[in-house]
């Protein structure tokens, strides 16, 4: 179906007072939690009744978000959030595009969902077959543009007020590294100060999600720092932060939020990677990259991850010193494979 007719069909739907839940991805971003939020405002506005569910806990950084004590966490309110998505009449997924990215015992519930519509609102690569409306467009910086998109066709932007223009300024400017990744489009920005003139108050936003650091959490950031190695033959940083690392510095869920963009102010490198100890050690991995160099692909071939061209994510069930030991292993392989591809090009 394209996404004229899929606009006009929903438009008919939502013509009518529906029970809609929205879902967004395990460990959300300010992606994911802008573009539900607003999301979650507008349709209210509309009418209908709505619930936000994430798989887990809010990080710190981002819990001064409108809104955000109406998010319900799956992982604390199992029962209420299976039987919220049992009387569903739509329910929309945000910033992701395969249930496994809602985490394992999530992802059992959805797709145990019997005869329920999902409408897909994303912009990663290789959307899978869930969703009878899909909106997916990679080429676009983040799902809070794509939400506005969607209010814009519905016609309703005048529904954004300031507490929703706060909510999506903030998806669309992290997940642009503050309007600096390639994906920022001139559309993006036209979009941005559309929200700022709604209320979104820029300098405030940013000074809450990149100036409010605990003491805490700025000594960790000087232990990352100190951490860092830079292999300038593959023009590569990397960081490996291990239990002890984060317990030392009494560490919070999203502490490491921008960690590892700091590999990437070295002026000849192109490749970041943080390496991230988990309590049951098993390991997060966050990719960043600049230029064309394809972080996502490595996540994808190495790293059981994926992502966009200039930032991606992984994880291995291997403990820190295997993955490290891998990852030290295949980056000359691939980087040496770049190279020759871009050569030949």
């Amino acid at each position: 179906m394209k996404e004229k007719e899929q606009i006009k069909d929903l438009k008919k739907i939502l013509s009518q007072p529906q029970n809609i839940s929205i879902v967004i991805h395990k460990n959300p971003d300010g992606d994911a939690l802008g573009s539900g939020l607003s999301l979650k405002k507008f349709l209210e506005k509309e009418g209908h009744k709505v619930w936000l569910i994430s798989p887990n806990a809010i990080p710190q950084y981002l819990k001064w978000m409108p809104g955000i004590n109406d998010v319900i966490i799956f992982e604390n309110k199992q029962k209420k959030v299976k039987n919220i998505l049992s009387k569903a009449d739509l329910i929309f997924t945000l910033d992701f595009n395969d249930f496994s990215r809602t985490g394992e015992d999530f992802e059992k519930v959805l797709k145990n969902l019997k005869n329920k519509t999902f409408i897909m609102i994303d912009h990663h690569l290789f959307p899978k077959d869930y969703a009878q409306y899909k909106f997916s467009d990679t080429k676009k910086s983040s799902t809070a543009e794509m939400i506005y998109d969607f209010i814009d066709t519905l016609g309703e932007t005048e529904k954004i007020d300031s507490e929703m223009a706060t909510n999506l300024y903030t998806g669309i400017m992290t997940d642009t590294g503050s309007f600096k990744f390639p994906s920022t489009t001139p559309h993006t920005m036209k979009i941005a100060g559309e929200l700022m003139e709604k209320g979104a108050k820029h300098n405030e936003i940013q000074i809450k999600i990149y100036d409010s650091f605990s003491i805490d959490k700025l000594g960790l950031l000087g232990e990352t720092l100190n951490k860092l190695k830079f292999l300038p033959e593959y023009k590569t940083a990397y960081i490996v932060l291990r239990q002890k690392d984060l317990q030392k510095y009494n560490y919070k869920k999203g502490d490491t939020e921008g960690f590892v963009n700091y590999g990437l102010a070295l002026a000849d490198a192109i490749f970041s990677v943080l390496f991230l100890e988990n309590e049951d050690g098993t390991v997060r991995i966050s990719f960043r990259s600049k230029n064309n160099f394809p972080a996502n692909e490595f996540a994808q071939k190495y790293f059981n991850g994926g992502g966009h061209l200039n930032a991606a994510g992984g994880r291995t069930q291997e403990n820190i010193n295997k993955a490290v030991e891998k990852f030290l292993k295949v980056l000359p392989v691939f980087y040496n494979d770049y190279l020759s591809k871009n050569r030949s090009e």
